[in-house]
């Protein structure tokens, strides 16, 4: 298991749990604009070990309540799975988050009862995806089996997200997403902030009014979407 980053107190990451939150490293995209660009461009760096990371949770046990599981991209740990495992018997939930490139595996763990929860990114509209997510080697078709799968599943909750970049999203954008996760569960709109360690520097964030205006877009589809962050 590539551990590349460890927060050992959030109380954003997992909504209505206290958790800590774990960075997995590596990942199939190239967006832009993530904000842990370091977890794909540059060579693994191990934050702690496994052990390490278990001998934590124990001791932590009552004062946690669960794992948040991000990247980079976790589904590409071939031993995710042995690693939730020892998390879900010390009694902790787990949150996954994922990009949705993989539905076959994103299927497995919801229906294997080692998630509690899914978050995963809808980078922009499906015409524009490939150019969001910095690769033309995406599959819009794996993303939305994904999407259609979360919607579906009726085991677990989820939410949809999106960071909201400048010089990527337009209203047109957000119509098109709302039509494409209508009647989502929950979805949230992010507004990006320019952390410097990006794969692209120049890109900017919107203004809080910009964002007001891209959720009534989304909201003609996605009655209940909200911003976060703002």
């Amino acid at each position: 298991m590539k551990i590349a980053g460890f927060q050992k107190l959030t109380l954003l990451d997992f909504p209505g749990k206290t958790a800590c939150t774990v960075f997995t490293w590596g990942c199939n995209l190239r967006c832009p604009f993530c904000h842990n660009a370091g977890l794909v461009t540059e060579p693994f760096e191990e934050a702690l070990t496994t052990d390490e990371l278990y001998a934590y949770l124990k001791k932590r046990a009552g004062l946690l309540d669960g794992v948040c599981i991000t990247g980079g991209e976790p589904l590409l740990q071939p031993d995710l799975s042995d690693f939730i495992l020892p998390i879900r018997e010390m009694g902790y939930a787990v949150k996954l988050d994922t990009n949705g490139t993989n539905p076959e595996k994103l299927r497995e763990f919801c229906e294997s009862g080692l998630v509690d929860m899914v978050a995963m990114d809808i980078k922009n509209s499906p015409e524009k995806y490939a150019v969001t997510a910095g690769t033309e080697r995406i599959s819009i078709d794996a993303v939305n089996r994904s999407v259609r799968y979360l919607m579906q599943q009726g085991r677990i909750p989820y939410e949809f997200r999106t960071t909201v970049v400048r010089q990527y999203h337009t209203d047109e954008d957000f119509e098109a997403i709302g039509k494409w996760i209508r009647g989502a569960e929950a979805y949230f709109l992010q507004c990006f902030q320019n952390t410097g360690h990006l794969i692209d520097s120049s890109l900017t964030g919107c203004t809080p009014s910009e964002m007001r205006g891209f959720l009534e877009v989304v909201r003609q589809d996605v009655p209940n979407a909200a911003l976060r962050g703002i």
